[in-house]
């Protein structure tokens, strides 16, 4: 299928998801004090069907677009920015897996998606273990790091550098068979579960190996076509959508609680000028993010590949995001004052948030990248996962 799938079921998912919404910041504490999703909220996500959303249509899931997953992310994210970004690794390895693995692979792992039965998958694909060719398949072994969604997962996938082709590949295996170290023990984004894991000399059979960069779909349509990097590029504007309208709104309702209290400063007329352009940068970087996908959407709906520079807008959007969100969590802690020192929900969200800009698609060497690129200095060159290759 060449063309661009727009899933039929967004609406409805989306008023499954505001049903749950409640729960999720419910259970947000708790979360933070457990280090991974909650099991309730786990099983209300699970219930929802919301990771189908990157599983393939002809599989039996929704295969939703750029778009829709933005905006899906979106709003899991304003309810729990860590409940958002264990979701979002989650749903896009298990859909990407769906659709770069070969039929035997996906007849195991996704025997019955309509009806929730399917594999979850977690992992890293960033930093390379080793993988050794033997028959059937490869033996890897290595130590990860950022496993975010990991406890909700039965399945790992990860990725490794064969030193005998020099191809990176990933390996998707069992979660029992990798060993977890909890060790995740940070400032932001405590829920996500975002722990180490090794594996040592474990064989992974040919049928659950695909190359890490590939753009060859064997299952689903046209969002596939663009690869891990655009894959996850599209996850991490969602969610860092969701935490900037969720800050803002968190400062909107403190701001309505102080007025008229003597020397209030949300009653002077700095607090309004830079309220109203934190909402110009979040609402223009929104629009902007909108913008690139729907070209990209058109594109990838006329079966053709994204060229260099859409590849490269799609990651300096990314970047212009995921910093502008920052600015306003910036405007957002100095005007909330104390109310965002003490614990709470605005200190969460201040500090997933700046956990979240650390994150390597909107790394300085990227946006770098961007504008080597962007300004005619880099001819000829292509994307190749988050590198600029320029051309020999």
């Amino acid at each position: 299928m060449n063309q661009l799938n727009v899933s039929a079921e967004f609406d409805a998912l989306m008023a499954r998801l505001d049903a749950i919404t409640p729960l999720l910041e419910e259970t947000a504490e708790e979360g933070e004090t457990l280090g991974r999703v909650p099991d309730n909220a786990a099983k209300a996500l699970h219930e929802t069907g919301v990771f189908k959303v990157g599983i393939p249509g002809e599989l039996g899931g929704y295969e939703f677009s750029p778009r829709q997953v933005i905006d899906t992310i979106a709003k899991l994210s304003y309810a729990d920015a860590s409940v958002g970004w264990a979701f979002m690794a989650v749903q896009m390895v298990t859909g990407t897996t769906a659709a770069y693995l070969g039929p035997d692979a996906v007849a195991q792992l996704y025997p019955d998606v309509g009806n929730g039965g399917h594999a979850l998958i977690a992992g890293q694909g960033t930093k390379l273990g080793t993988a050794v060719r033997v028959d059937g398949g490869y033996r890897i072994s290595g130590h990860w790091h950022f496993a975010s969604g990991i406890s909700m997962a039965t399945h790992v996938h990860t990725a490794a550098l064969c030193p005998e082709t020099g191809e990176a590949l990933v390996f998707t295996l069992p979660k029992d068979q990798a060993t977890m170290i909890d060790n995740w023990d940070v400032m932001g984004l405590r829920a996500t579960s975002s722990h180490d894991y090794v594996c040592e000399d474990l064989f992974v059979p040919e049928s659950h190996v695909y190359g890490i960069a590939t753009t060859d779909v064997r299952h689903g349509g046209a969002i596939y076509r663009m690869g891990l990097a655009n894959m996850a590029g599209i996850c991490h504007t969602g969610w860092a959508l969701g935490v900037g309208r969720r800050m803002l709104d968190e400062l909107k309702t403190l701001a309505a609680k102080k007025t008229g209290s003597p020397n209030a400063s949300v009653d002077t007329q700095q607090f309004y000028a830079e309220y109203a352009q934190a909402e110009a940068k979040l609402r223009a970087a929104r629009a902007w993010a909108m913008e690139v996908w729907a070209d990209s959407e058109a594109t990838l709906d006329r079966g053709e590949p994204l060229d260099t520079e859409q590849e490269t807008l799609t990651r300096l959007m990314l970047n212009n995001t995921t910093w502008s969100v920052h600015a306003v969590g910036q405007t957002v802690y100095k005007w909330a004052a104390t109310a965002a020192l003490r614990r709470g929900v605005l200190q969460r969200f201040f500090r997933d948030l700046h956990a979240g800009t650390q994150h390597i698609t909107s790394s300085p060497v990227v946006l770098q990248n961007c504008g080597k690129l962007l300004s005619g200095l880099a001819p000829g060159s292509h994307w190749v996962f988050l590198d600029l290759q320029e051309a020999r």
